[in-house]
């Protein structure tokens, strides 16, 4: 077993920074297109974060009550049974983790497009492979190289990359207070804050009642994709100093610091832009506004309009921050997710070699096989795409997990429980009840999607039923 080497602040940071990746900076074009007003937009910001904490709250009592390597896959097996756990852990490797890994991959290559115009990511590379499918797979080849070097260049990684991101937030964040004060674009923004409007491919139509509901919940898949991988740090439970005590306050000071630093960023946005575009704006910045960015960069706009409207000079300024931003948070995923692969695969429930480590104590073919798969995604689709196929079946996972608290807490009532959950039953259910409406939004406004990610979740029982014939065979030899 690796030495525990994550304290306190690096667990904290491996949170944070697994989290805070590409979406906070693209997916608000999308949410605003969804619903068309400043008010909605940063209630999804909102409730995703109040989500994210209360789900936090719920793993962090799990955590602690349970300090292994693994971390919700260990949950679930506790709380289901083996059969639910498999299905989880393939779901993981299928779509959630690294899909996630491919998405964020994909937006590296879309912001160093900005800094290297010659790697354009959708100018042709070879054999129908895109430039920019091929640079996410090369960030995705060298973070794992990095991982399987040891835990101590995978910590500084994150270090420094979470550092740069946090500083890059809160100076746009900054700016963008400087801005709600001198100009009066925030205001304009709030007025009819909630007039909901969903854009049509053509023009804006008003919407309420059953339409605005199922439009907040598909504008929300942006900002829950945004606000996921939190739970990584659980995968790796036996790597962390003092489990017990740092898991759950890991769990909640990573997913509050995100949060408030999301929120602000939004507020920051719709300082700096209008949020539907100004047709009668002098600048093409101003005209497309917050729901036309320039491929939905909205981060790369507003830096622009920092710079008086000069769209090199932030649109540079800008990518390099996403760049710096994206690597690092694809550094704490692959980490994460390599050590969830080793505990299926001590337990017999993955590729046998997934559980060998290398001199440094690394599990190398877990983060090959996992590096491998998160490639093939890339080729799959768009950012997009690729964001709408993995955040469903991450939310559903994390419903049947919270679910799983209250199984354990009357299966299990003599237990230790070094920490319990604030607000207990209380705040798990209203989570429970949040994540199923809106998991129910999700299917009926991105149903394709949702359902291709139920499917693969769907065929891990069989492939449960196939492992298990195959250990038993292995056993009666």
């Amino acid at each position: 077993m690796a030495a525990k080497k994550l304290g306190l602040l690096d667990a904290t940071l491996l949170v944070s920074g697994s989290m805070i990746g590409s979406g906070v900076f693209i997916v608000a074009a999308d949410m605003t297109r969804q619903v068309g007003s400043s008010g909605w937009l940063m209630l999804a910001w909102v409730l995703t974060g109040v989500m994210t904490l209360m789900a936090a709250l719920s793993f962090g009592e799990m955590g602690a009550m349970m300090p292994h390597a693994g971390g919700q896959y260990n949950y679930i097996s506790r709380a289901y049974g083996r059969p639910m756990a498999f299905v989880y852990g393939w779901s993981v490797f299928s779509v959630i983790q690294t899909g996630v890994i491919a998405a964020v991959a994909m937006a590296f290559a879309k912001y160093l497009a900005i800094i290297v115009p010659s790697l354009n990511e959708s100018d042709a590379l070879f054999w129908g492979l895109s430039k920019g499918q091929g640079v996410a797979i090369l960030s995705i080849v060298l973070l794992t190289l990095i991982n399987a070097r040891g835990i101590q260049e995978s910590k500084w990684v994150q270090r420094l990359f979470t550092w740069a991101k946090l500083t890059a937030l809160f100076g746009l964040i900054l700016t963008g207070i400087y801005c709600a004060i001198s100009f009066p674009t925030l205001w304009n923004n709030f007025q009819g804050a909630f007039q909901a409007q969903r854009f049509n491919g053509v023009s804006w139509e008003s919407i309420s009642g059953l339409a605005l509901a199922t439009a907040f919940s598909g504008a929300m898949v942006g900002s829950l994709f945004s606000s996921d991988a939190w739970q990584g740090l659980t995968f790796m439970s036996d790597e962390v100093d003092a489990p017990t005590r740092n898991i759950p306050k890991a769990l909640v000071f990573g997913t509050l610091l995100v949060t408030v630093v999301y929120c602000l960023t939004q507020m920051a946005y719709l300082s700096i832009l209008p949020l539907k575009g100004d047709a009668q704006a002098d600048s093409e910045l101003l005209r497309k506004g917050i729901a036309f960015a320039e491929n939905d960069r909205v981060g790369a706009a507003a830096a622009a309009g920092l710079f008086s409207g000069s769209t090199a000079t932030g649109s540079l300024w800008m990518a390099v921050l996403i760049v710096i931003s994206t690597f690092g948070c694809n550094n704490g995923l692959i980490m994460a997710g390599s050590r969830l692969f080793r505990a299926m695969a001590s337990q017999g429930y993955f590729f046998r070699s997934a559980a060998k480590t290398n001199s440094a104590g690394m599990p190398v073919q877990a983060l090959w096989m996992q590096g491998a798969w998160a490639s093939v995604l890339c080729l799959s689709g768009s950012y997009g795409e690729l964001l709408e196929y993995c955040t469903f079946a991450s939310l559903f996972f994390y419903l049947i997990t919270v679910v799983g608290l209250f199984r354990l807490r009357i299966k299990e009532p003599e237990t230790e429980r070094p920490y319990r959950v604030w607000g207990y039953p209380w705040i798990p259910l209203l989570y429970s009840l949040l994540a199923s409406a809106i998991c129910l939004g999700i299917l009926t406004s991105k149903f394709e999607s949702s359902v291709k990610g139920l499917a693969l979740v769907a065929l891990g029982f069989p492939i449960y039923g196939v492992i298990q014939r195959l250990n038993a065979q292995r056993e009666a030899k």
